[in-house]
């Protein structure tokens, strides 16, 4: 009797031990491949940031889905432009004289394309709407058009993804907790996204940490 009570107390012990052990370790992991799997979505995140921004410049508005997005950075341009100073001088009716007038010449100087700029001679802009480590295939979720500001029509876009299409192997209540998330230093709520529909503004929900490491 002696012998199963001390095999039932070791039992114990390591059960114990193993599970205040996956209590202290369980988060130091999540936490791994949260920064991990984050880093990458968001990088994704940014060339899409970046793409709408060239899109805007050229088209006055943002692409609508990434069919548009991609063709436009696979075959678009940007026109390089100079910008200078100069001056005329126009007969005044009035003072009935020449008078000078100041003008702003602006002259082409030719093309780039865009995905030059923004891409170098990397593809990576043509698999920009998928999700990485999505278990299922998961694609960003993208829309775009205006808002009212102030009387004036701004163009606004928005691209995200569930967190949960992210970290959907990790355990429930850490996942959870990161849902609820509203900081400062965390990514907020149950999204990571980039622009908004209902703001100007192109800014992520991520914190800066996720801007000094690995930005492009």
């Amino acid at each position: 009797m002696k012998t199963v009570i001390q095999i039932v107390l070791w039992i114990v012990c390591i059960v114990l031990g193993y599970l205040i052990f996956r209590s202290v370790n369980a988060p130091i992991e999540f936490n791994k491949v949260r920064q991990e799997r984050f880093s990458a979505v968001i990088s994704k995140l940014k060339d899409v940031r970046n793409s709408q921004e060239a899109y805007k410049t050229v088209n006055g508005k943002y692409a609508k889905n990434f069919n548009s997005l991609v063709k436009f950075v696979d075959t678009g341009s940007y026109v390089i432009t100079q910008q200078r100073d100069s001056s005329f001088m126009r007969y005044d009716k009035v003072y009935q004289i020449e008078l000078q007038k100041d003008t702003v010449i602006i002259d082409t100087l030719g093309f780039v394309k865009v995905k030059d700029s923004l891409f170098k001679n990397d593809d990576r802009y043509k698999s920009m709407m998928e999700v990485p480590y999505a278990q299922n295939g998961e694609k960003f979720t993208m829309d775009a058009g205006t808002i009212d500001k102030s009387g004036y029509r701004a163009p606004v876009f928005e691209a995200k993804i569930k967190k949960d299409a992210i970290l959907y192997d990790q355990p429930k209540d850490l996942l959870a907790k990161e849902n609820s998330y509203n900081s400062v230093e965390e990514v907020n709520g149950n999204e990571i996204k980039v622009g908004s529909m209902t703001e100007v503004s192109t800014n992520g929900n991520w914190p800066p940490i996720y801007d000094r490491k690995g930005d492009k």
